[in-house]
């Protein structure tokens, strides 16, 4: 059967813990975010082990004694305490009460040793007081000097000393401990013997094995400073085998990114190095190609118009022509041809310096209905040319937006131009103004034929025709569309195509302004 906590009780607990656990989460973000800290943890926890190894092991090898000192002691001490007491009262060997009185006293204040024997003898041995459990009438002196001199080595021979500096007697056979002593009576000279089994207290001596804790220790630092410290190592050759990758050239390997710490950090700069290179070399390797496309569609753009060129001078230079008219005919379109050549260098002029940053904005506060208006009615007489209306759709209300007019003209001037290019004959165009939010949109579309999407996204792009022979025919540069994107997107503005129903719109979307009172 489950047995469920109350809830009271859970949250009891939970508020008892809180700070501990706040406390301990504080603790581990700031030791997750820092290598020093992750150390010194790791310090501590490894010298805490090893202290701990130690103290195991030398309380795991100690020696359990039996300590009889404090027994022998309390034999040797009442044996001085009775001699001194005789001396002290003047005692003669005949003060009978005053002896059994001191023997009496002294085995009544025993406490330490459980069986012990306390007598009184001439100097012949024989036994002139004793205590109530002794039952030795005489003894031989001389022999008992003797077994109390050998009972003394013997228990000499069995000591150690604790950790304290303190004498331990042990034995592992306990005999009879004997303590004999001169006393000085009135009346002349006796011996005090005081005799019986000591008593023993347990006690644990720890053995001589410092030497061997401290290598433990050490050992168990080691080894479990290796342990803590191994994912991190790893983590760290890790990073390395990423670097070294990068560094042989491949861009696109990446650092496995664990934690939080200045490691973590470390892999994440490694990555966005590898991958800032990366874009580098590719913006250097598209510039190349881009030079390179770049230095071929001119070469083929100046070529075709300066071969015309010298081929109808040359013709009137060698005269081969058959009247003045015929001769007038070569120098027009000789000279048409020059004029579309210096229409493709200022178009490639215009389109170098707005790609590299060579222009400054005069910026300022344009209402682009005036500036749509005056723009369509400039192309009217090109439109008539071409079989083109343009159909617009301004609003009353201005439309405003802080822009260079100059160059926004020219980027109507462009889409516009390329509709009455691209159009169909006869054709409409339309153009729509309206505000988006907080951006100006303008529209500009025209009938085309189909086009896939892959032309669809290459139409910005410099010399880029979707039917080239046509556009020879018609005259385009193939720069105009790439000169309006560089225009609008150095104003932060967009422009984008869409094709719908085979028509192709082109967008131009720039922030809004509030147009100023006039």
């Amino acid at each position: 059967m489950r047995i469920r906590c109350p809830k009271f009780i859970k949250r009891i607990f939970k508020r008892l813990f809180r700070p501990t656990i706040r406390i301990y989460d504080f603790s581990k973000e700031k030791v997750s975010r820092s290598i020093r800290m992750e150390l010194v943890v790791t310090f501590l926890v490894c010298v805490a082990a090893s202290f701990t190894a130690a103290a195991w092991y030398n309380s795991y090898y100690t020696t359990t004694v039996i300590d009889y000192s404090e027994g022998i002691n309390s034999i040797v001490n009442q044996c001085s305490t009775i001699k001194s007491r005789i001396k002290q009262q003047n005692l003669s060997l005949k003060d009978e009460n005053s002896l059994s009185n001191i023997i009496n006293n002294e085995e009544a204040n025993n406490s330490t040793n459980e069986t012990i024997k306390i007598l009184i003898t001439d100097l012949n041995g024989k036994v002139l007081y004793k205590s109530k459990n002794a039952e030795e009438n005489e003894i031989s002196i001389h022999d008992l000097i003797e077994k109390t001199s050998q009972y003394k080595n013997n228990y000499n021979d069995y000591r150690y000393v604790s950790e304290s500096g303190r004498r331990i007697i042990s034995l592992d056979k306990v005999s009879e401990y004997v303590e004999l002593g001169a006393a000085d009576f009135s009346d002349g000279k006796a011996y005090v013997i005081v005799k019986g089994i000591p008593h023993g207290e347990t006690t644990h001596i720890k053995s001589d094995s410092s030497f061997f804790s401290i290598i433990l220790a050490i050992a168990v630092f080691i080894m479990l400073f290796y342990l803590i410290t191994n994912k991190k190592m790893k983590y760290i050759e890790g990073v390395s085998e990423g670097l070294f990758e990068i560094a042989r050239g491949n861009l696109d390997s990446r650092v496995c990114i664990q934690g939080k710490d200045e490691l973590a950090k470390l892999a994440d700069n490694i990555n966005f190095m590898a991958k800032e290179l990366n874009r580098k070399i590719e913006s250097e390797r598209n510039a190349e190609k881009t030079k390179s496309d770049l230095i071929t569609n001119v070469s083929h753009d100046l070529r075709t118009p300066l071969t015309s060129i010298k081929g109808y001078i040359g013709l009137a230079k060698d005269g081969k022509y058959k009247s003045e008219a015929e001769l007038q005919e070569y120098l027009n379109i000789a000279y048409n041809k020059s004029e579309k050549l210096e229409v493709l260098i200022n178009n490639l002029f215009e389109y170098t310096k707005l790609t590299n940053k060579g222009i400054s904005l005069n910026k300022q506060n344009i209402s682009f209905n005036g500036l749509l208006e005056q723009l369509i009615e400039e192309l009217y007489v090109i439109c008539e040319e071409n079989n083109v209306v343009i159909e617009k759709s301004i609003p009353d209300e201005k439309i405003c937006a802080y822009v260079d007019g100059d160059k926004m003209v020219r980027v109507f001037e462009n889409l516009l131009m390329n509709s009455i290019r691209y159009s169909p004959k006869p054709g409409e165009i339309n153009v729509d103004l309206y505000k988006e939010d907080k951006f100006v949109v303008v529209a500009v579309k025209n009938k085309c034929e189909n086009v896939d999407e892959e032309e669809l996204k290459k139409i910005f792009d410099r010399f880029y025709r979707v039917d080239k022979s046509r556009a020879q025919a018609t005259g385009g540069s193939g720069l105009g569309l790439a000169i309006a994107k560089s225009i609008v997107e150095l104003h932060g503005g967009k422009i984008w195509a869409e094709v719908k129903e085979k028509n192709i719109i082109f967008f131009v979307k720039c922030d809004a302004e509030k147009c100023n009172e006039q």
